[in-house]
Formats: structure tokens, C-alpha cells, sequence
């Protein structure tokens, strides 16, 4: 209950989320819902390294679960048009169907 946990972390806070569920250190996701397959896959990773300089990048996983699996990614990018840079960590949730990605969400 609340009151427990201002006694071990005075600092915490209570929110009224309206029915709404927040996820501690997860500050947006986002999912992209379509038939990937290999060659889309393929094409979204062009992409997104054509618009970003990797300095380094770090996968962890698979992690699988039935008809899913995550990966975890640590990354330290530069985006090639605004020129900032960013370490980011990212959790891509990965929904396979008749052997098919269908679905990629991103928490971060």
C-alpha cells in the first residue's frame, strides 16, 4: 500500500492515473502492427541505420514466449539529420504468426 512504500522510498509520489496504467522507467511504446516478414524487417533496419551513425550497439535476447520474444537493445547513435546524440535502451516485444512478425512494439 501506499503508506509501506513512503516507508521505504520517502521520495514516492501518488498519482491518480484515471484508469490508466504507468510502467516505472518506461517512458513511451510505440508498436508498429503489420505482416513484416524478412525483407520488410530488412528495409526498416536500412533505414533506421541510414538515419543514424551507430557508435555501438548491444543486443540481449531472444527471450521467447509462445508466439512472442523480446529483445533488449543498448545503443549510443548520433541522428544523422539533427545531429544529436543519444544512448538509448529499448525493448522491442516481437509477435510472430504462420512465421511472420506481425507485430514489433517498442518500450523505452
Amino acid at each position: 500500500d501506499y503508506q509501506t512504500l513512503l516507508q521505504m522510498a520517502p521520495s514516492a509520489r501518488q498519482l491518480d492515473l484515471a484508469g490508466r496504467t504507468l510502467i516505472p522507467g518506461i517512458t513511451d511504446s510505440h508498436a508498429h502492427v503489420r505482416e513484416l516478414g524478412t525483407d520488410a524487417v530488412k528495409a526498416k533496419s536500412d533505414w533506421w541505420y541510414g538515419a543514424h551513425e551507430v557508435h555501438s550497439v548491444e543486443t540481449f535476447g531472444p527471450f521467447i514466449n509462445g508466439d512472442r520474444f523480446a529483445l533488449r537493445f543498448y545503443m549510443d547513435v548520433t541522428n544523422r539529420e539533427s545531429g544529436q546524440r543519444m544512448q538509448m535502451e529499448e525493448i522491442g516485444l516481437y509477435t510472430v504468426k504462420d512465421g511472420k512478425i506481425v507485430e514489433e512494439r517498442f518500450f523505452y
